[in-house]
């Protein structure tokens, strides 16, 4: 097996490990065992837990940020596409094994610890903001960046409402109470 492919091969266990368990529950051993992968070879891959743990936040921010940017580009009026977010946040909700934010998760409980961890989870939650301003600046909105704030703390709480009660209909709850605030704050009262 090739560097790439046990990078791969672990990254992959990780990622399962570390979100439905916890990063801090999950150690070395339980990734080697998880992925078949020596654990001499996992540690050239990745020669701490931190690196490791790094590499499966940064891995997953890229995906989710692309697979939320897949479902919300198709949509081609601007009021739609924020509307998109949400029912996607709908659909990951509502998938099987689903565990909240990983970010949220692992800042939880690494973030006063693991300096790397608190970079990366603020990062991926800036670049979710920066995704959200480019969604409102294309709409006929007053104050747009008061607009971007509500609308981002909208997504964060429907995604940590969602994992504390099971329940994906914060997704719902969370799109009815952006349509108020888009409708509140139309130039002339309307999207065009």
């Amino acid at each position: 097996m090739d560097h790439a492919e046990a990078t791969t091969r672990a990254l992959d266990a990780a990622e399962e490990l570390f979100y439905e368990r916890g990063v801090q529950a999950v150690g070395m051993d339980a990734v080697r065992a998880a992925c078949g992968v020596s654990l001499k070879r996992l540690y050239q891959c990745f020669p701490s837990k931190d690196e490791l743990v790094a590499a499966y936040l940064r891995r997953r921010d890229q995906r989710w940020r692309a697979n939320l940017a897949s479902v919300v580009e198709q949509r081609t009026e601007p009021a739609d596409r924020l509307a998109g977010v949400f029912d996607w946040l709908y659909d990951w909700f509502s998938e099987p094994g689903f565990r909240g934010c990983a970010f949220i998760n692992s800042f939880g409980e690494l973030g006063t610890t693991s300096p790397a961890v608190a970079v990366i989870a603020r990062e991926h939650k800036e670049e979710l903001k920066r995704y959200v301003a480019r969604l409102v600046r294309r709409l006929p909105v007053d104050h747009p960046a008061r607009v971007t704030e509500q609308l981002f703390l909208l997504i964060e709480g429907a995604i940590v409402t969602a994992a504390i009660t099971g329940n994906p209909d914060s997704a719902r709850h969370a799109r009815a109470a952006a349509e108020a605030i888009l409708a509140a704050h139309y130039s002339n009262g309307r999207p065009t």
